[in-house]
């Protein structure tokens, strides 16, 4: 059964910074790639960011482009999120995502339960 571990959400006021991580574990066999994405209440998930496992390729969203940087830990299955210049825009429940197969699979998605990221002043 694979597990994603989240951490890192909280309060902060405009312009500070937080760090998620989110550690995978349980029966993987190769990972594809880690990302984050957001939902805010009353709107959709949408896409933070994406790193690739094999070459540490890296997909932004427009809105968090120079402010946000993923970065990942391959022996440790884990992903992170540095968030800089946080705006209250950027408040929502951010989940972890792994893209993921097991040694007799296909690639799969998992999803981590979302931590909280609350911008206020």
């Amino acid at each position: 059964q694979v597990q994603l571990v989240e951490s890192g959400g909280g309060l902060v006021q405009p312009g500070e910074s937080l760090r998620l991580s989110c550690a995978a574990s349980g029966g993987i066999f190769c990972i594809y790639a880690m990302g984050w994405y957001r939902q805010a209440p009353g709107k959709q998930r949408e896409l933070v960011a994406t790193i690739t496992n094999s070459d540490s390729r890296t997909n932004y969203a427009d809105s968090v482009k120079g402010r946000f940087t993923i970065s990942g830990d391959k022996a440790k299955n884990t992903v992170y999120l540095q968030m800089n210049s946080l705006k209250p825009e950027d408040t929502a429940v951010y989940y972890c995502n792994l893209v993921y197969r097991r040694l007799t699979s296909t690639f799969r998605d998992a999803w981590g339960q979302g931590t909280q990221v609350t911008v206020s002043s």
